[in-house]
């Protein structure tokens, strides 16, 4: 079954035996719209993951040093050169 499953969906998959609370696990089939345990489990590890990607972009926010003299206008310019004409 596994070498079909890797044809099929392109993907390794690992079992896993997890003791997960039953409470936390009925909220969140509840919530989600998720139909199996399984998909409710693979969706919280994807935002779970997607959120703190978020958050490390968000402590970037104020570590860089700003230039007030800084034209990103004139730059531009500088480097399109000539506008084609466009008669």
């Amino acid at each position: 079954m596994t070498g079909l499953c890797r044809i099929v969906c392109e993907e390794v998959h690992m079992a896993t035996n997890l003791a997960i609370d039953p409470g936390l696990l009925d909220r969140a089939l509840a919530v989600s719209g998720q139909r199996t345990k399984k998909a409710v489990v693979t969706t919280a590890l994807e935002e779970f993951i997607a959120r703190r990607e978020q958050r490390r972009l968000l402590d970037l926010f104020g570590t860089l040093d700003w230039d007030p003299d800084y034209d990103y206008k004139a730059e531009r310019s500088r480097d399109a050169g000539p506008i084609p004409d466009q008669g």
